[in-house]
């Protein structure tokens, strides 16, 4: 959210004390630019050691606190972050920089109209700074103030008309109000905010124009997720008339290339003579919604005879029970994946109602924990195995109920028509909105939301409630 570190050297208030005898004082300031250094060069073991150092003997040094928590929160460590930043801003209320990184590190923990706070203040003192805009519209989001956001940021984008994190940012606002012509529109821009790769595709960017008789590439951009959830809009191309090659990542292999989403479905770009045009997936909803408001139903994926005998022999000996799938955590190589997971053990108190067994669909590097603690003896490894998204596949479709954090898994589950549960931090990906307890995307979804920010206990308070009463009415 745009930290921002301190490399000034000087000395003045808050800096290295000119009260300093002259050969400590040289120490102290080779020491404080040393530490920047390595910071700089993202060599953050040693940054945080010389930034300790320093401050055990200038700990009035509000800029070296504040570069700490940037340290601390560029590390995963935010509730550090977010006390080093605090110590900074009671020493130097006044800095920018501080009321900067104050703002973003209390935007972790949900404290979002504080943070909004801020950046009004920042933009009072520096109405050209456009870092400020953005973050003051991602904040309003955030808090569900959609009218306000949008606001903020198409005065922002008038501004700063080549900013492309505003727009960006107006995007995500614009899809979360559900105006979706307008946000996919504008999301056009993702490519341009280094945030997601630019596929580079030698042929002409499909822009829109009539399809029949053409040969058209459609490639994944971003994650499982994403491709599994833009998979609805392949159908609509091929009633143009077109020909369509789909590339996509391998989990989701079989799932396209069984069915008639696609008249070609590859890992790897296919030899690009005889193609019209091409158009990464996340353009397709943009065309879709230039031409109609209605949202297509979920793609229906095929799932191989094989991996469904395979997901027999799993349930066979559970018969009789109701099967839940649960998912505690998305890839953890994505940078918010933090706030949407949690522990497995918060599924454990599920496993002790009557007539309940769980199948874990999760597989990944977290797996070690879940086997190393002996939740598996509850909570059955259904999917650590898994070749693809397509053995999962097989798996949810032998589930009465599948209860996930917001991973590839829960649009799977919806795009089978499984009963699915998706359980949502307070500040969630665009399609689930801030409010609802569903969405127009998957109908057969649930949302369970956090009332409160990082407040899973709760969550899981009330989903026990409710599957607990849902195993009564299904046992009868």
């Amino acid at each position: 959210m745009g930290d921002e570190t301190d490399g000034d050297t000087g000395t003045g208030k808050g800096r290295t004390s000119p009260d300093a005898a002259p050969g400590q004082k040289d120490v102290l300031r080779t020491l404080r630019l040393a530490a920047i250094e390595h910071h700089k060069r993202q060599n953050r073991s040693e940054a945080a050691a010389l930034y300790a150092k320093y401050l055990n003997q200038r700990p009035e040094d509000a800029t070296i606190w504040t570069n700490l928590g940037v340290l601390m929160r560029q590390t995963g460590q935010r509730e550090q972050a977010l006390d080093f930043q605090q110590r900074a801003h009671r020493l130097r209320p006044d800095l920018w920089i501080v009321r900067n990184n104050l703002a973003n590190s209390l935007g972790d923990f949900g404290r979002h109209g504080e943070a909004a706070d801020l950046f009004r203040g920042l933009l009072k003192e520096r109405p050209e700074d456009s870092e400020a805009v953005w973050n003051l519209g991602r904040c309003l989001r955030s808090m569900g103030r959609y009218e306000a956001a949008v606001r903020v940021l198409k005065a922002g984008l008038e501004a700063h008309p080549r900013k492309a994190q505003i727009r960006l940012q107006l995007a995500l606002t614009q899809l979360a109000a559900g105006d979706l012509a307008e946000g996919f529109r504008n999301y056009e821009v993702r490519f341009e905010t280094g945030e997601v790769p630019p596929p580079k595709i030698d042929l002409p960017l499909w822009d829109g124009e009539p399809l029949h008789g053409k040969s058209l590439l459609v490639v994944q951009e971003q994650g499982l997720g994403d491709s599994l959830l833009c998979a609805r809009f392949l159908p609509g191309l091929r009633e143009q008339g077109a020909r369509v090659h789909v590339v996509c990542r391998p989990p989701v292999r079989r799932l396209f290339a069984g069915a008639a989403l696609a008249d070609g479905v590859s890992t790897k770009l296919p030899d690009l003579e005889g193609f019209d045009a091409w158009a990464p997936m996340f353009d397709l909803p943009r065309h879709h919604f230039a031409r109609r408001a209605d949202i297509p139903k979920p793609a229906v994926f095929a799932v191989p005879q094989q991996s469904l005998e395979r997901a027999d022999s799993l349930v066979r000996p559970h018969d009789g029970a109701l099967r839940i799938g649960v998912v505690w955590s998305g890839s953890v190589t994505y940078k918010a994946n933090h706030l949407r997971s949690f522990g497995h053990e918060a599924f454990l108190p599920l496993a002790d109602i009557p007539g309940v067994r769980l199948f874990s669909l999760y597989k990944g590097p977290l797996l070690e924990a879940y086997r190393k603690d002996g939740s598996s003896a509850l909570i059955i490894d259904a999917s650590g195995e898994d070749a693809d998204l397509a053995d999962c596949a097989a798996t949810i479709s032998r589930m009465h109920l599948v209860i996930t954090a917001d991973t590839a898994v829960a649009h799977l589950a919806a795009s089978l028509g499984t009963e699915v549960w998706c359980l949502l931090h307070w500040d969630p990906f665009w399609l689930y909105g801030h409010t609802a307890e569903n969405t127009p995307w998957y109908p057969r979804m649930r949302l369970f939301r956090q009332r409160r920010p990082m407040d899973w206990d709760e969550v899981f308070d009330r989903v026990r409630g409710e599957v607990e009463d849902w195993t009564r009415g299904a046992l009868g």
